[in-house]
């Protein structure tokens, strides 16, 4: 089965697809901007590559979320919320971790299926 790397750098890609399923890497925001802005700015980062990869917010099967505080995920969920509204949910889990640089405060995984 063929396996295509779109943005595929020397430790990364930015995506994996191997037969229908899509594997996102984490997409973050801007360091230093709200939590519920850098959400924005991940969740659009992610629309760009599941339309490069042939699939949409309709086809999400799995989002990992990791926050650097619990306690920004009200403001997170906000984001989410409006950004998930009218598609089907996937499956989700959020946890806590310590992130690349001290600026970002959220970083989202996501799988999906091809559309």
């Amino acid at each position: 089965m063929t396996i295509t790397r779109i943005d595929q750098g020397t430790r990364m890609s930015e995506a994996v697809v191997h037969g229908d399923t899509i594997y996102l890497a984490g997409q973050i925001g801007n360091p230093g901007e709200s939590v519920a802005e850098q959400t924005r700015v991940a969740l659009a980062e992610i629309d760009a590559l599941l339309a490069r990869t042939g699939s949409d917010r309709d086809h999400l099967l799995s989002a990992t979320i990791w926050l650097a505080d619990m306690a920004d995920f009200a403001e997170m969920n906000a984001a989410w919320d409006a950004w998930i509204a009218g598609h089907p949910a996937p499956a989700r889990a959020t946890g806590e971790a310590k992130l690349f640089e001290p600026g970002y405060k959220v970083e989202i995984i996501m799988i999906a299926a091809k559309a």
